[in-house]
């Protein structure tokens, strides 16, 4: 038992180190184009920018999730464990991402993926927290011999939280891109002139907090569901 708790720790460990490293240097390029694009400091709304750059940008990020997929899948010993690999990686990624902004209520974007995903910088913050818990609470219960069982009620609250708090970050944009006729992928508004003009006239009224919130009590109850029936072996 000492032995597979202190690989679990060095795993997380080296997780950490990983995940808060990938933080740094996805925080370095939006710096560095912010600096750019917003050299007084961010505000919404976009403002214009090629279609290379953002081409580009959207690359970055989807590469930037395969890189977390991959080392999960490297450093898991199954799939529910590469899971929570996952999404502890993540969560640490998100919250060393998101600690730049003077006000954890300042608007700020997250990705461009498949449209830009924008909401005060609290509610990903939270997202995160809730992944690192139950990255850290899977890999435990496992290492201490838990039989964890995610089943098909589990995952539809999960994936129904998810859905809802994605959905809780593009409405606004999809409303806009959809009133105006827009595509709703980032790869066709990126060569579409219309796209740049309107987004950069463009502010988000509010932040729908209910949505978020009923997304994220989905995804707790799962999370209740899942470890209320994983007893560790005595």
């Amino acid at each position: 038992m000492k032995k597979s708790i202190t690989k679990e720790s060095k795993t997380l460990a080296a997780l950490v180190i990983f995940g808060i490293a990938m933080g740094l240097l996805e925080a370095a390029v939006v710096v560095y184009l912010r600096q750019l694009y917003y050299p007084e400091g961010f505000t919404l709304p976009l403002k214009p920018a090629s279609s290379t750059i953002l081409l580009i940008e959207s690359s970055r990020e989807l590469a930037t999730l395969v890189m977390l997929i991959t080392a999960a899948k490297a450093v898991g010993e199954n799939a529910l464990q590469s899971f929570a690999y996952f999404l502890y990686m993540f969560g640490v990624f998100l919250k060393v991402f998101l600690d730049w902004p003077a006000s954890i209520l300042t608007w700020d974007v997250l990705f461009f993926v498949p449209v830009p995903w924008v909401s005060p910088v609290l509610a990903p913050i939270i997202c995160s927290l809730t992944m690192i818990v139950f990255g850290i609470t899977t890999v435990h219960l496992q290492q201490k011999g838990a039989d964890i069982k995610i089943k098909g009620v589990d995952w539809a609250l999960f994936i129904s939280g998810a859905a809802v708090i994605f959905y809780s970050f593009v409405k606004d944009y999809v409303t806009f891109l959809m009133s105006e006729g827009l595509p709703i992928n980032i790869w066709a508004l990126a060569k579409n002139p219309n796209f740049q003009q309107l987004a950069s006239q463009y502010v988000p009224a509010h932040y729908n907090w209910y949505l978020f919130f009923a997304g994220e009590i989905l995804i707790l109850i799962g999370m209740f569901h899942v470890f209320r029936y994983a007893q560790p072996e005595s």
